[in-house]
């Protein structure tokens, strides 16, 4: 039986008209006709990244138009604001992984983050029992091409996502799987294994959700990095090790995240020196807003964390509001102390994935090959 809503929506669609009348659509040129059908709406606009808001125009047919581009080759982030309500495209199937989804994705060819006829990796969705949390989890876990074929064990990234995301952020809209294809088969990298955890652990009085933001940096972040760093230790390195070919050694793992994903890679990574020797924070929070006693222990401590780190790369969008603060602390504290680490500031660009998909290439590049490289 048809509902009443999907009989609606017939009704609302001329059947003389093709599909994809209705349909956003990248042409060759890389200009988007963003369309939304919405008869009953009186103002439709949409938001490209960080840009504006821009209206959309109906038609008679209660199509909503505009256009916009040329876009330069890259993954962008859109949605649509109907009669105030945001919303995602619905006649697009690329959606960006999140907790709350509010958000598109369209993919502007020409750039590493293709799907290029290179060799290819797979990526897993993996569930096993987290029993410091108590729950079946589930976390991504990318090999790369040839690794069933071979037997050497293979260096380690732990990769995570950032705030109000999922541990499908990376494979999704981070466009890691391409990346390491790609970087791979020019030779800029070296085979790995990276898997991709979900850095909010949802435990008790944890929901992100439900803290505001002003409130999220003394109360959530904290607690939430102290439960997912137990569980890196005991329950994700340890189901690692005993279901992949991974090397074991400090000098063959490496710790990374972006934005909440940063502090949580800031905070592991240097509590536990000696378990992990390359370290990326990217636009990441720091202990400048969120004090953590670990890493104060490490940071007091240049002569050891030098000799314990193979590599620590901080990055951060010049003109980000949310973190910019934060990464400048930090940065100047690696400096008071003479900490050896690598600094990059994207500029024009601010708290977005187009500075951590760049910071992953450039870490990916660097990644297990000589000492002070990262």
């Amino acid at each position: 039986m048809v509902s009443t809503a999907t009989d609606a929506l017939a009704a609302a669609i001329p059947s003389d008209k093709a599909p994809a009348r209705y349909l956003t659509h990248l042409g060759p040129d890389g200009r988007v006709a963003f369309r939304l059908l919405a008869p009953r709406a009186s103002q439709v606009l949409v938001v490209l990244g960080g840009a504006p808001p821009r209206p959309l125009a109906k038609d008679m047919d209660g199509v909503w138009a505009t256009t916009w581009g040329p876009l330069r080759p890259g993954l962008y982030e859109y949605h649509f604001v109907v009669d105030g309500l945001r919303c995602i495209d619905t006649g697009s199937r690329s959606t960006k992984p999140q907790r709350q989804v509010n958000t598109s994705l369209l993919l502007v060819p020409g750039s590493i983050l293709d799907v290029r006829p290179v060799p290819h990796g797979e990526v897993r969705l993996v569930t096993y029992s987290s029993g410091s949390l108590g729950v079946e989890r589930q976390m991504y876990v990318y090999t790369p091409p040839g690794y069933r074929d071979g037997s050497a064990p293979l260096p380690l990234l732990v990769l995570y996502h950032g705030f109000g995301d999922t541990a499908a952020s990376w494979v999704v809209e981070g466009r890691a799987p391409q990346i390491l294809d790609n970087l791979l088969a020019e030779k800029r990298t070296v085979p790995m294994i990276v898997a991709f955890p979900d850095t909010e652990t949802d435990g008790a009085g944890m929901i992100p959700e439900d803290f505001a933001a002003d409130v999220r940096w003394r109360q959530f972040y904290p607690a939430n990095s102290a439960a997912a760093d137990r569980e890196l230790m005991h329950d994700v390195l340890p189901h690692l090790s005993s279901n992949y070919r991974v090397r074991k050694e400090a000098a063959s793992r490496a710790l990374a995240g972006l934005s909440q994903g940063g502090y949580q890679a800031l905070i592991s990574g240097l509590t536990h020196l000696g378990s992990f020797a390359w370290l990326g924070t990217f636009s990441g929070v720091s202990t400048a807003t969120v004090p953590n006693e670990g890493v104060a222990r490490a940071l007091k401590d240049p002569e050891r964390l030098n000799a314990a780190l193979c590599g620590l790369t901080v990055t951060v969008g010049e003109e980000d509001a949310v973190v910019g603060a934060d990464v400048a602390a930090l940065r100047e504290l690696l400096l008071q102390r003479g900490i050896r680490h690598r600094y990059r500031a994207y500029p024009g660009l601010s708290h977005e994935m187009e500075v951590w998909r760049a910071s992953l290439e450039e870490f990916l590049e660097r990644l297990f090959r000589s000492p002070g490289a990262g």
